[in-house]
């Protein structure tokens, strides 16, 4: 079993994406049986909340749906239950190496560079776009 969490600021955009995304994958690729996958915060801003409609409708424009969705923060029992925890950016980094210290080591970046967080910049296209990179390596490596 692959146990994969997401991590970004809120649990609202990115992060959720990136599970639904994987989610949507394993499925089509008839591996459910082998994955469990989910997302949190490093923030507590959002706590409770949905996806942020504007991710939502970009998941939908790909036939991925979100319902159910609702944001919740890391805990240590998350860094220790999932066997891959990836984060979205720099700052999420920090965040887990203030929450978590040296055990922190256990996360790493989606992508070799900072995935943009479309609560700023408003691009969800784009970001959609790396997840979906991103997701796809790791199905690769898993698989």
């Amino acid at each position: 079993m692959h146990k994969i969490l997401f991590v970004c600021h809120g649990n609202i955009c990115r992060s959720p994406m990136a599970e639904f995304v994987m989610k949507d994958m394993v499925k089509k690729a008839g591996r459910e049986d082998v994955f469990e996958i989910a997302s949190v915060a490093v923030s507590r801003e959002e706590l409770g909340d949905p996806v942020y409609p504007p991710a939502r409708r970009e998941l939908a424009k790909h036939g991925i749906s979100c319902h159910g969705h609702a944001a919740r923060q890391i805990t240590e029992a998350d860094l220790a239950y999932f066997d891959h925890i990836y984060y979205m950016d720099s700052s999420n980094k920090r965040y887990l190496q203030r929450l978590f210290g040296e055990k922190a080591a256990k996360c790493q970046p989606l992508l070799s560079r900072d995935v943009a967080d479309p609560w700023y910049c408003g691009n969800f296209d784009t970001t959609y776009e790396d997840i979906v990179a991103g997701c796809s390596r790791i199905l690769k490596e898993l698989t």
